[in-house]
């Protein structure tokens, strides 16, 4: 009896190792079926062909290591093939897809041990999560184009286009110690790398953005913050419009020195025609009014008589009695 059973064990024993011999001599087949239909869909649907290399690794991984050719053969295919569906998709510009696709191109670099692979397509992702965030920006939700910019900059601290539309957000948001922190650190980026035009770029845009704060608090009855925003904006340049800027608040202030100065230095700057000179001629005369000096406010209040200062001086130069002025209205 227990020779029977020995023998019958032994049979089973026998079946089930051709069974498993058999199961693997196919799997290895179709492992490797799978890999040549994944070359096959290479070049007409990498993305298909991306899933049958994967599956043919899954596959060869469950025959063992008959085929660990198969397997290393698909693992240094498929990160080109990842990084061929980011650089596809960025350029459709789909970048919420091609962060994925790089996300899944350097998880597969590093799984499959392709550094190249990986530097280019973690390039990609910096330039991706900018344009994301600039696309937020557009949209006017700031917080979050920030926090992609933030997500570029984690990848490339020294990705300068980040940074400056980093402080473009912040200028949308009225942040402005924000926003001259970060404008000061991309205009340094772009300072180290030689980049003059994109060095002046970024110098109009922080001027810009001062003297339009200035304007706000201006009209807000806020001098003494218009004054400070004035001079911060002067330190990326000189510029006439903030020296027009500059006399108008100092003139409101009654510091007439002060007003007459800008005006005189945005005056310099104005190379336009006459009526582009009116303003700072008319905000000089209202200066030179105030500290006393009437023949000199008489005629610069007739050098700006151009739109939309004809009627304003008009009521100047009257009410200072200038030569060839209209007489006051009798009472």
């Amino acid at each position: 009896m227990i020779k029977l059973k020995s023998i019958y064990c032994a049979i089973v024993g026998l079946v089930i190792m051709s069974s498993t011999s058999l199961l693997a001599q196919v799997t290895k087949k179709v492992a490797a079926d799978t890999y040549n239909q994944g070359r096959t869909l290479m070049t007409t649907d990498p993305l298909a062909a991306i899933d049958s290399f994967e599956r043919s690794i899954v596959l060869a991984t469950q025959v063992g290591d008959e085929a660990n050719d198969i397997k290393e053969q698909a693992g240094k295919v498929l990160p080109g093939l990842y990084y061929q569906r980011v650089v596809a998709l960025t350029a459709d510009k789909k970048f919420e897809e091609a962060l994925v696709a790089c996300k899944a191109a350097v998880a597969a670099s590093v799984k499959y041990s392709n550094n190249e692979v990986k530097e280019e397509a973690t390039k990609i992702m910096g330039l991706v999560y900018t344009n994301i965030g600039s696309n937020l920006s557009k949209a006017n939700d700031q917080p979050n184009a920030i926090k992609n910019y933030d997500s570029a900059l984690f990848i490339n601290p020294n990705y300068t286009k980040a940074i400056l539309y980093k402080a473009l957000s912040y200028s949308k948001l009225s942040d402005a110690p924000k926003f001259s922190e970060t404008i000061d650190f991309a205009l340094g980026k772009a300072k180290a790398d030689n980049d003059t035009t994109l060095s002046k770029q970024m110098e109009k845009i922080a001027r810009d953005f001062f003297r339009n704060s200035a304007i706000k608090s201006n009209k807000a009855k806020k001098s003494t913050e218009a004054i400070g925003f004035l001079n911060t904006s002067l330190k990326y340049g000189s510029d006439k419009e903030t020296y027009y800027q500059l006399a108008n608040v100092y003139n409101s202030m009654k510091k007439f020195t002060d007003a007459a100065v800008s005006a005189q230095k945005g005056l310099e700057l104005e190379t336009g025609a006459a009526e582009a000179k009116a303003k700072f001629y008319y905000e000089l005369a209202v200066a030179q009014g105030g500290k006393g000096e009437t023949d000199n406010a008489c005629s610069n209040f007739k050098n700006a008589s151009y739109k939309p200062f004809i009627e304003a001086c008009k009521a100047q130069m009257t009410n200072m009695k200038c030569p060839g002025a209209a007489p006051a209205p009798k009472k």
